[in-house]
C-alpha cells in the first residue's frame, strides 16, 4: 500500500514526510503551483475599507501578509476576522494579532452558520482567496445584504502530466490510496488520466476534505471515497493512520 499525495507545496511535502515516518509509503505529486495573484498588489490600498475579512486558506494569509509587510503596513485592528479552517485561523491570528473566528467543521457551509455572518446587511466584507472558489460564501453573503468583494491574492496554476508515464510508476509503487484536497484539483486530475487508466484510478481509495467533494468524486465513478472533515494535514493523517495521532502532527 502507498498513498499518492497531490496537495501542493510544503503542506504536501510535510504530509508525505509524516506518512513515511509512520511507515506508510507516500509519493508527492502536486497538481497545482501557487503563485502571487493578479489582485495582490491592490490589497494594501483596499484592506482597511472592510469591516469583515475572511481568509479561505493558509495561502491567502501568507500572500496577503507578505504583501502588507513589504509595504510596511499592518492588518486593520477594527475588523472582524474569520477563516474557513482552524489552521488558517491560527495562521491569520499570528499575522494580524487579532482574534480570528472559525467553524468547527472546515467548510463554507459551516462558516456561513457562524454568528458573525448572520446580520451583515450593509456591511463590507472582503474574501481573500485564490483565482476562483468559495462562490457559496460570496453568493450567500450578498443575499444577506452585505457588500462583498473578492481579492485574488494568490493564483493556482494547474500542472499537466503524462498519465502514460506516471500511472505505471504509481502502479509499480503499489499506490492504493489517493489524497485530493479540492474539487478543482479533482477535475484536473481526472482530465489528465488517459481512458485506459481510468478503471485503475477508480479502484483507489480517495480521501477528500468534505462531503461536497466526495459527492463530486462519486459522480466521476469513485466507489471508495472517504471524507476527512477538513483539509488539514492533522486530519488527513488521523484518517490514514487512525488511533495513533498526536499533537505534533498538525502541519
Amino acid at each position: 500500500m502507498a498513498v499518492l499525495v497531490t496537495r501542493p507545496g510544503q503542506q504536501g511535502q510535510a504530509l508525505c514526510q509524516q506518512l513515511n515516518d509512520k511507515g506508510v509509503p507516500a509519493l508527492h505529486h502536486p497538481l497545482i503551483s501557487i503563485e502571487a495573484g493578479e489582485q495582490l498588489s491592490s490589497l494594501s490600498s483596499i484592506l482597511h475599507q472592510f469591516g469583515i475579512i475572511i481568509a479561505v486558506s493558509q495561502h491567502a494569509v501568507d500572500f496577503a501578509h507578505t504583501q502588507l509587510s513589504n509595504h510596511k503596513l499592518t492588518w486593520p485592528t477594527s475588523a472582524t476576522y474569520l477563516a474557513v479552517g482552524q489552521k488558517t485561523a491560527h495562521n491569520l491570528s499570528n499575522s494580524c494579532h487579532q482574534t480570528v473566528h472559525y467553524p468547527q467543521i472546515s467548510d463554507s457551509e459551516h462558516l456561513l452558520e457562524m454568528s458573525q455572518l448572520q446580520h451583515v446587511t450593509g456591511k463590507k466584507i472582503l474574501i481573500l482567496r485564490g483565482n476562483g472558489g468559495r462562490e457559496l460564501i460570496y453568493d450567500t453573503l450578498i443575499k444577506r445584504g452585505a457588500e462583498v468583494e473578492y481579492c485574488a491574492v494568490y493564483e493556482r496554476k494547474n500542472l499537466a502530466f503524462r498519465s502514460d508515464l506516471m500511472v505505471p510508476l504509481w502502479q509499480d509503487k503499489h499506490v492504493t490510496q489517493l489524497i485530493i484536497t479540492s474539487s478543482g484539483q479533482l477535475e484536473h486530475f481526472w482530465q489528465q488520466i488517459d481512458s485506459k487508466y481510468q478503471g485503475w484510478l477508480l479502484q483507489l481509495t480517495l480521501y477528500v476534505p468534505s462531503e461536497r467533494i466526495a459527492i463530486e468524486a462519486r459522480r466521476f465513478g469513485f466507489c471508495n471515497v472517504i471524507s476527512t472533515g477538513s483539509a488539514s494535514n492533522r486530519d488527513l493523517l488521523a484518517t490514514l493512520w487512525p488511533n495513533k495521532q498526536d499533537e505534533n502532527n498538525d502541519q
